[in-house]
C-alpha cells in the first residue's frame, strides 16, 4: 500500500524527529521468518522513501502490557530487516499505558562481561503523548493519527468516540487507504474489546458507498457465499430427512454453487422432488441445454 507520507510526520512529530516532507510510504509482507521452525511477525513493516536521503524501514508494534519475550523479538525484527532490505530500520512501539511504555522505551541490550554486541532503543508512543482524536473531521485529515490514536487508547474510556470518529473518516476516504486502515485496526486491535467495537463499526453497509473498494467486493461476495453455504446444507438435510439418496456428484454440485439464488431455489424444490436430480431440471442453464438444436439426424 503506498499511502501518503504527510500522514506519518505528526507521529515523528510527538517522538521530537524530524519526517521528510516528500517522501512515498509502503506496507510490506510482516513476515520475518526465514525457513521455519519458528514463526515471527511484526505487526506492520512501512517502507519509508524520502525524497532528500536514504530510504528507511519503520517496524510498528502494538504492546498492550509488558512481555519479556519482546526484549528479544524485537532485535530479532530489526536485525533480519536490515539483512533483507539492507536499509536502516527503526522500531516503533503503540503502548496502551505508562507503565508498559516506560518498560518499551528500553534499551534492549545483548551482551555480556561489559561488552554490548547489539543495543535496541525502540521508539515509544502512547497515550501520554499521542491525543485522542474523537473528531471525525480531524481523524480524516490525519487517518494515521488517528488509527494510533485508537491503538494508544484502546483502554481508555474514549475508545469508542475514537473509533467512531475513524470510522466516519473512512467513509469520505479513497478505496485503497480505508481498506489499508481498516486492516491496520483490525490486526492490531484483534482479541480485544476495541477490537469487537471496531468490527461493529465497519460491519455497517454505509462504509461502502458503492465504491468497488476491494473490502467491499470482499465483503459482499463473503456474504453471498456465505447465504449460498448455508442454504446448500438445508438442501441436503432436507433430502437426507426425506430419505432421498444422494450421488456424490449432486452433493458436489450442490455444496460448491456460491449462487444464492440458485441454492435457495434447491431448497425450495428439495421438500417435492422425488429424486435428488430433479433440484437441476428447471436450472437456466439446464434449460438453454434443453433448447439447443440436436446434432441427431443432421447430415
Amino acid at each position: 500500500m503506498a499511502t501518503k507520507p504527510e500522514i506519518l510526520a505528526p507521529v515523528f512529530g510527538v517522538l521530537g524527529l524530524p519526517f521528510p516532507e516528500k517522501a512515498t510510504v509502503d506496507a510490506l509482507t510482516t513476515d520475518v521468518t526465514e525457513t521455519k521452525p519458528m514463526e515471527r511477525r511484526v505487526d506492520t513493516v512501512l517502507r519509508i522513501g524520502p525524497s532528500d536521503g536514504e530510504d528507511f524501514m519503520l517496524a510498528v508494534e502494538v504492546q498492550g502490557e509488558r512481555k519479556p519475550d519482546k526484549e528479544r523479538s524485537w532485535p530479532y525484527y530489526v536485525s533480519y530487516l536490515q539483512s533483507k532490505y539492507r536499509l536502516p530500520v527503526l522500531l516503533l512501539v503503540v503502548c496502551q499505558d505508562r507503565r508498559t511504555a516506560k518498560w518499551a522505551s528500553g534499551p534492549f541490550d545483548c551482551g555480556t562481561r561489559g561488552w554490548i554486541t547489539q543495543r535496541t532503543h525502540p521508539m515509544v508512543v502512547g497515550p501520554d503523548n499521542l491525543p485522542a482524536i474523537t473528531d471525525p473531521r480531524t481523524a480524516a485529515n490525519n487517518l494515521a493519527m488517528a488509527a494510533f490514536s485508537a491503538l494508544a487508547h484502546a483502554r481508555s474510556a474514549q475508545i469508542d468516540d475514537i473509533l467512531d470518529a475513524m470510522g466516519r473518516a473512512l467513509q469520505e476516504t479513497d478505496g485503497k487507504a480505508a481498506d489499508y486502515f481498516y486492516e491496520f485496526l483490525e490486526v492490531n486491535l484483534r482479541g480485544t474489546p476495541a477490537g469487537e467495537k471496531w468490527r461493529d463499526i465497519m460491519s455497517f453497509v454505509s462504509y461502502f458507498p458503492g465504491r468497488g473498494t476491494v473490502r467491499e467486493t470482499a465483503y459482499l461476495e463473503g456474504e453471498a457465499k456465505g447465504e449460498a453455504r448455508g442454504e446448500a446444507k438445508g438442501v441436503l438435510r432436507v433430502l437426507e430427512v426425506r430419505g432421498i439418496p444422494v450421488t456424490d456428484d449432486v452433493r458436489e454440485r450442490i455444496t460448491t454453487c456460491s449462487d444464492p439464488t440458485r441454492v435457495s431455489a434447491w431448497l425450495d424444490r428439495a421438500g417435492t422432488v422425488t429424486h435428488a436430480e430433479e433440484l437441476f431440471t428447471e436450472d437456466p442453464e439446464n434449460s438453454r441445454a434443453a433448447d439447443a438444436p440436436s446434432s441427431e439426424g443432421l447430415v
